[in-house]
Protein backbone atom coordinates (compact mmCIF):
# COMPACT_ATOMS: atom_id res chain seq x y z
CA UNK A 1 0.00 0.00 0.00
CA UNK A 2 2.63 2.61 0.68
CA UNK A 3 4.11 1.80 -2.54
CA UNK A 4 1.31 2.79 -4.38
CA UNK A 5 0.94 5.61 -2.42
CA UNK A 6 4.18 6.78 -3.24
CA UNK A 7 3.75 6.08 -6.96
CA UNK A 8 0.33 8.13 -7.07
CA UNK A 9 1.18 10.96 -4.96
CA UNK A 10 3.39 12.92 -7.39
CA UNK A 11 0.26 12.56 -9.60
CA UNK A 12 -2.02 13.80 -7.02
CA UNK A 13 -0.30 16.84 -6.35
CA UNK A 14 -0.14 18.06 -9.97
CA UNK A 15 -4.11 17.59 -10.03
CA UNK A 16 -4.54 19.63 -6.98
CA UNK A 17 -2.19 22.58 -8.68
CA UNK A 18 -4.24 22.34 -12.11
CA UNK A 19 -7.32 22.55 -9.67
CA UNK A 20 -6.31 25.17 -7.14
CA UNK A 21 -4.94 26.92 -10.81
CA UNK A 22 -8.29 26.53 -12.43
CA UNK A 23 -10.42 27.87 -9.53
CA UNK A 24 -7.85 31.39 -9.70
CA UNK A 25 -8.48 31.54 -13.34
CA UNK A 26 -12.31 31.67 -12.92
CA UNK A 27 -11.63 34.04 -9.53
CA UNK A 28 -9.91 36.64 -12.25
CA UNK A 29 -12.56 35.86 -14.57
CA UNK A 30 -15.15 36.98 -12.27
CA UNK A 31 -13.49 40.10 -10.96
CA UNK A 32 -12.94 41.01 -14.38
CA UNK A 33 -16.89 40.61 -15.15
CA UNK A 34 -17.62 42.25 -12.26
CA UNK A 35 -15.08 45.75 -12.76
CA UNK A 36 -16.19 45.79 -16.84
CA UNK A 37 -19.76 46.11 -15.68
CA UNK A 38 -19.26 48.90 -13.16
CA UNK A 39 -17.09 50.75 -15.46
CA UNK A 40 -19.57 50.51 -18.34
CA UNK A 41 -22.41 51.79 -16.27
CA UNK A 42 -20.25 54.87 -14.89
CA UNK A 43 -18.69 55.27 -18.87
CA UNK A 44 -22.61 55.35 -20.31
CA UNK A 45 -23.24 57.99 -17.83
CA UNK A 46 -21.02 60.09 -18.95
CA UNK A 47 -17.79 59.94 -16.42
CA UNK A 48 -14.61 61.06 -17.40
CA UNK A 49 -12.47 58.46 -19.05
CA UNK A 50 -10.20 58.98 -16.56
CA UNK A 51 -12.60 57.97 -13.66
CA UNK A 52 -13.99 55.12 -15.65
CA UNK A 53 -10.65 53.68 -15.68
CA UNK A 54 -9.95 54.02 -12.08
CA UNK A 55 -13.04 52.07 -11.56
CA UNK A 56 -12.09 49.77 -13.53
CA UNK A 57 -8.70 49.05 -11.65
CA UNK A 58 -10.54 49.51 -8.39
CA UNK A 59 -12.33 46.00 -9.63
CA UNK A 60 -9.29 44.12 -10.98
CA UNK A 61 -5.91 43.88 -11.13
CA UNK A 62 -3.64 47.00 -11.56
CA UNK A 63 -1.67 45.75 -14.46
CA UNK A 64 -5.57 44.92 -16.40
CA UNK A 65 -5.70 46.67 -19.82
CA UNK A 66 -8.72 48.47 -20.62
CA UNK A 67 -10.31 49.65 -23.43
CA UNK A 68 -12.99 52.40 -23.29
CA UNK A 69 -15.38 52.69 -26.52
CA UNK A 70 -18.05 54.92 -26.35
CA UNK A 71 -20.52 56.16 -29.10
CA UNK A 72 -24.37 57.88 -29.01
CA UNK A 73 -25.98 54.47 -28.56
CA UNK A 74 -23.66 51.90 -26.68
CA UNK A 75 -20.88 52.33 -24.43
CA UNK A 76 -18.29 49.45 -24.39
CA UNK A 77 -15.63 48.02 -21.64
CA UNK A 78 -13.48 45.73 -22.06
CA UNK A 79 -10.61 44.50 -19.72
CA UNK A 80 -7.91 41.96 -19.85
CA UNK A 81 -5.62 39.93 -17.84
CA UNK A 82 -2.78 38.24 -18.19
CA UNK A 83 -3.04 35.68 -15.04
CA UNK A 84 -0.22 33.13 -13.94
CA UNK A 85 -0.36 30.71 -11.21
CA UNK A 86 1.56 32.89 -8.37
CA UNK A 87 3.26 29.65 -7.30
CA UNK A 88 4.50 28.88 -11.00
CA UNK A 89 5.65 32.48 -12.42
CA UNK A 90 7.78 30.44 -15.17
CA UNK A 91 4.45 29.36 -16.85
CA UNK A 92 2.86 31.41 -19.53
CA UNK A 93 0.13 33.73 -18.86
CA UNK A 94 -3.64 32.76 -19.23
CA UNK A 95 -4.91 35.69 -21.31
CA UNK A 96 -8.61 36.54 -19.51
CA UNK A 97 -11.08 39.19 -20.67
CA UNK A 98 -14.24 40.39 -20.21
CA UNK A 99 -16.54 42.83 -21.61
CA UNK A 100 -19.48 44.95 -20.76
CA UNK A 101 -22.24 46.98 -22.75
CA UNK A 102 -24.34 49.89 -21.62
CA UNK A 103 -26.47 52.25 -23.75
CA UNK A 104 -25.27 55.58 -23.39
CA UNK A 105 -27.38 58.05 -21.04
CA UNK A 106 -28.13 61.33 -22.33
Amino acid sequence: MTAETAAVLPALMVVLAAALWAVQAVNVQLECVDAARAAARAAARGEPVDQVRDIARAGTRPDAQIAITRDSDMTKVEITVDARPSWATSLPALRISATASAATED
